[in-house]
């Protein structure tokens, strides 16, 4: 028999400090009603895309559906914004499943840092000298020195973001895939990346680390110094971000390929 459908009767609401945010959370409220996360159905998330990473990281282990509506600005992450019908919206929403990525960075003192990133964990050089870079895929060196800015690690959700404004590609929503994509890359010329399985293993090590230091970055979380990166996917965790039908994850990546 086919599984029922889960309805969502319980909401939890968060917004932005936007005050259209802040008063559209005023008035779904006093509509209806506002359950505390660990009781609630699904969250709705009331702000921009920043808003949408911060509600997906605060909740990366608890397994809520999370709908967002729009009060920002760009919100490729959020459905339209409506009052009316919000429960039949939350019913009939088709859900895009993501995994984030794990980063552990050694910094210069030898201690470690774990975060996790949602979008994508990025590599920048510190001072105006670039950065030299070792990039080994599977305990394989790939690329024995790259010269540039940085470079990025992307996954499917991060890959229309920060990934796409460096000229990496876009990747489905779910396809199996990882984007590795240079910031600014000075040599070699002509690489503009690589597209890697996602069970890959990435492990980039900083190249005259004293002379030239790097920060790693995880979404929002910035560790400094740091003399090697190793990237992979959290395949254990897995987010729930709701769509309303025909607004999918899947359909705004591909419509993203033939914007001009």
């Amino acid at each position: 028999m086919p599984k029922p459908k889960r309805k969502f009767e319980r909401i939890a609401f968060v917004a932005s400090d936007h005050p259209e945010a802040q008063q559209a959370l005023a008035r779904l409220v006093e509509q209806y009603g506002n359950r505390p996360p660990q009781t609630a159905d699904a969250i709705v998330a009331l702000g921009g895309d920043g808003l949408m990473l911060q509600t997906l990281h605060r909740h990366l282990t608890d397994r809520i559906p999370i709908y967002g509506m729009n009060r920002g600005s760009v919100g490729f992450l959020m459905n339209e914004y409506r009052e009316d019908d919000l429960l039949a919206r939350l019913d009939g929403a088709e859900v895009s499943r993501i995994h984030p990525l794990a980063m552990s960075a050694c910094d210069i003192n030898g201690a470690v840092h774990a975060e996790l990133a949602i979008n994508e964990v990025s590599l920048f050089r510190q001072t105006h000298q670039a950065a030299k870079l070792r990039i080994s895929i599977d305990g394989k060196v790939r690329l024995d020195e790259l010269i540039c800015d940085g470079v990025l690690v992307a996954t499917p959700a991060g890959s229309t973001a920060y990934n796409l404004s460096a000229y990496g590609p876009i990747l489905p929503i779910d396809a199996p895939l990882l984007a590795l994509t240079p910031i600014s890359p000075f040599r070699p010329r002509r690489w503009r990346g690589a597209l890697l399985p996602n069970a890959a293993n990435i492990l980039i090590d900083v190249l005259e680390a004293d002379k030239r230091p790097v920060s790693a970055v995880a979404d929002h979380s910035e560790t400094r110094s740091v003399v090697s990166v190793a990237v992979e996917e959290a395949r254990s965790i897995e987010l729930f971000m709701m769509f309303d039908p025909g607004h999918s994850l899947d359909e705004r990546i591909l419509s993203e390929q033939f914007r001009y």
